[in-house]
């Protein structure tokens, strides 16, 4: 099984994000899958609704070159998930959602959840996750570690006291949300749920926290394993119908030329 994993991240100034990313993945995945991440350059930067959307575009563009590829599925590996439908409605292969896949996950194991994101920016998009997800009354609190992805380099490349401090600077956005209510807190981004995810049954009190990049992978693996097994894929009526050929390549086209095309 080989699964394309879309991050926002970029592959130079974060390397050691990606590699440990990428080690991550492929130590978790099951016998035979391998995972290859890939990051976008410029990255999600200047936190907006436009970088997102930016962003987006080309991951969508990644994500059907992938399928041409041969890939068995694409990771959406950015919790926001834009452009996530878009993609689906673009190719044969399973796409996840890490937003999507954990959020719905997290429903499971708690009845309200809190969401620590990336900057403050995403909280407003969270919520409209939640809406979008069906999941808008189980999300009791979202706030953000106000953090720059750079902030997580030190920690990703061996620094253990920088990554100390970035696990309490989570704990301490985490806590308040506890005391509140919150049965199980989400890390909203992949960059704090690796910075996470290696410590094993963390909780923050008695909510668990769910490790939204190993969610992601697993969620991918079953989807591909479904697809095989039976060919489930998504409703592709009026939900998610399949985008005609033109229109997949006029997008193809105006990502590759510009305004040009």
């Amino acid at each position: 099984m080989k699964i394309f994993w879309q991050s926002f991240i970029d592959a130079t100034s974060s390397a050691a994000y990606i590699a440990r990313l990428t080690d991550y993945l492929n130590t978790i995945a099951s016998p035979g899958t391998v995972v290859e991440v890939q990051g976008i350059s410029p990255p999600d930067r200047a936190f907006s609704r436009l970088s997102e959307f930016r962003c987006a575009i080309i991951a969508i563009d990644n994500g059907i070159a992938a399928a041409e590829a041969g890939y068995d599925a694409v990771v959406m590996g950015h919790f926001q998930d834009p452009g996530l439908y878009e993609l689906k409605s673009a190719v044969g292969i399973p796409v996840i959602g890490t937003g999507e896949a954990t959020l719905h996950l997290a429903a499971q194991m708690g009845r309200r959840i809190g969401l620590v994101t990336l900057d403050d920016v995403f909280c407003r998009m969270h919520l409209e996750q939640g809406d979008l997800y069906g999941l808008s009354g189980r999300i009791s609190h979202v706030a953000g570690l106000n953090a720059d992805p750079s902030d997580f380099s030190a920690a990703f490349a061996g620094d253990i006291a920088a990554k100390d401090r970035m696990i309490a600077a989570f704990r301490a956005v985490a806590e308040p949300m506890v005391a509140g209510g919150a049965d199980v807190i989400v890390p909203a981004g992949v960059l704090p749920g690796l910075l996470v995810g290696g410590e094993h049954g963390l909780k923050v009190g008695h909510a668990p926290v769910v490790n939204c990049a190993a969610v992601a992978l697993m969620q991918a693996e079953m989807q591909v394993r479904l697809a095989r097994l039976n060919g489930l894929e998504p409703a592709r009526g009026p939900f998610c119908a399949r985008a005609p050929q033109q229109a997949i390549d006029d997008f193809r086209t105006l990502v590759a030329k510009g305004r040009e095309a």
